[in-house]
């Protein structure tokens, strides 16, 4: 026979599995939560500093590791590379002209991607608009990217074929092959 306080203890269990089940079925934070607070919505705070101070974020990567290095790494190893004085003052050119160019495209990008941004949250955005901002973002991305591999090619005709050799090695690339 079932005494009343395990009828009592039944009813109890009973009548809270479906608050429970709701409980475990509830949906998780998006991974986006929080990102809604950013003053560009599509950049990192971090992204926006490295495009305000014309950092390649790894945009040059393809050059890099294939051999050809920039100039603001150049500079960090330029004594153990035995840099001429007219090597590294022929890098400290080209990495002051990367900077001041990337720095005015990186601006660029920015403000093309805020007024997206814009257009998005004032419910502005039309088909023609979104195709003519992505598509203005998508340039001025291209230019930032061939802007930091220019300085690479650049940057390759300063040094002798060993000191590239070198750089590789410094960089943790080869192992002297």
């Amino acid at each position: 026979m079932i005494t009343r306080s395990t009828l009592v203890a039944l009813l109890l269990t009973f009548s809270s599995a479906p608050a429970l089940a709701q409980h475990q079925h509830a949906p998780a934070a998006s991974p986006y939560a929080g990102l809604e607070k950013r003053a560009v919505k599509a950049l990192s705070d971090e992204h926006v500093a490295d495009l305000k101070a014309g950092r390649g974020m790894g945009s040059a990567l393809v050059a890099e590791l294939n051999g050809y290095p920039g100039p603001s790494h150049v500079l960090e190893l330029g004594e153990p590379l035995g840099l001429t004085d007219a090597q590294r003052n022929r890098m400290q050119a080209l990495f002051e002209a990367m900077k001041a160019e990337t720095i005015l495209i990186g601006e660029r990008l920015i403000a093309q991607e805020a007024d997206l941004d814009r257009q998005f949250a004032g419910r502005s955005v039309t088909p023609a608009s979104l195709t003519a901002a992505t598509a203005a973002i998508g340039a001025t991305q291209a230019g930032l990217r061939a802007a930091h591999l220019r300085y690479h090619l650049a940057t390759v005709e300063v040094l002798t074929p060993e000191q590239v050799r070198h750089y590789e090695e410094l960089r943790g690339y080869s192992q002297g092959e």
